[in-house]
């Protein structure tokens, strides 16, 4: 079993070593003291929840830590684990590129068969080109159906909770269980009438997901995600005949995301038309406390929406707390605002 922190890594190649990844987006509700010791406090919370829950043995049962570079923090802690902290699982760093050319794609692709490489000497195996080709249209597969599921989310018969719960299990399950759960949800069809304001959400994960209750009970309900571990990882099939240039394929193409380098251009564009495929009536940026990504685009986004003539929120959140009272108000105030 693999650790995987946020957010793009090559889940088939995991799986063609035998190794299951599980994502650790935190964890929440998890005590920092541990992380305290070696990181800053300014840096967001995923990133000291994911040190501390380490350090504590929260991780003891995996025997491998992946740690794509998404961001500078993350870049750090990978840092820390190589150079100073030495823990007892192999960290295997990853490094994404920040563009969409051809030589980001030619970059990653070589950047995976470095992985296969570091895999290789750790498990004693060798997939061939053909197994890793199996395990691609297996992770293919289980992504369309999750394409659909956001395609499909304002009417399919799930509160956004439930929603959430279901396509969020891709950061654990094995692609064929989770693809048996997407299954089984679009084959009960459509929801007869969606009520509730159409809202778009954006930022890097719904935490604490008591959040989704408390905004169906204002009478808000989310249509469309931008958010780091759902929206922004609905990677298409990719085309090459190669397994790892395919693989570097699907998340270049991914949609626009600021820790990949999306341009600003792209994400303005992506966000717009999920409020207009959506009808949506506003989109809220929910974001993670220190997270400079996605600090870095906020004012110019909002500028542009705001022309565009579409209203916005932005709420900071860290993972540990629950939802405040203040959080709350502000978005009920928003729901009334734009209803």
């Amino acid at each position: 079993m693999a650790a995987v922190l946020p957010i793009h890594y090559p889940r088939s190649l995991l799986r063609a070593f035998d190794i299951l990844p599980v994502e650790v987006w935190g964890p929440p509700r998890v005590s920092t003291d541990y992380g305290a010791a070696h990181l800053q406090p300014y840096l967001c919370s995923i990133v000291h929840n994911a040190l501390s829950f380490l350090l504590s043995g929260g991780l003891d049962i995996t025997e491998v830590l992946v740690v794509p570079h998404a961001c500078d923090s993350l870049q750090g802690l990978g840092s820390i684990l190589l150079d100073f902290i030495s823990p007892k699982q192999a960290v295997l760093p990853v490094y994404l590129p920040r563009g969409t050319r051809e030589s980001d794609i030619a970059f990653f692709a070589q950047e995976l068969r470095s992985v296969y490489d570091r895999l290789q000497a750790l498990t004693g195996r060798s997939p061939t080109e053909g197994e890793l080709m199996d395990c691609i249209e297996r992770e293919e597969a289980a992504d369309l159906l999750l394409i659909q599921l956001h395609r499909c989310h304002k009417t399919l018969p799930l509160t956004d909770f439930a929603f959430y719960r279901l396509v969020r299990s891709r950061e654990y399950l094995p692609a064929e269980q989770f693809a048996t759960l997407a299954q089984e949800v679009l084959a009960r069809g459509e929801a007869l009438s969606p009520d509730g304001i159409p809202l778009v959400i954006s930022g890097i994960l719904p935490e604490p997901m008591s959040l989704l209750d408390a905004l169906q009970g204002m009478g808000g309900r989310i249509v469309a995600d931008d958010l780091a571990c759902c929206g922004r990882r609905l990677y298409p099939p990719g085309e090459s005949d190669d397994p790892f240039r395919r693989m570097a394929e699907r998340i270049i193409h991914a949609p626009p995301d600021p820790t990949r380098g999306g341009l600003l251009s792209a994400r303005l564009n992506h966000l717009l038309g999920l409020v207009e495929a959506n009808e949506a009536k506003g989109l809220v940026f929910y974001l993670v406390k220190f997270c400079e990504p996605e600090l870095f685009d906020l004012p110019d986004l909002r500028q542009e929406l705001r022309q565009a003539g579409i209203p916005s929120l932005t709420i900071e959140v860290d993972v540990n707390n629950p939802v405040s009272q203040g959080v709350l108000n502000r978005l009920e105030a928003f729901l009334e605002m734009i209803g």
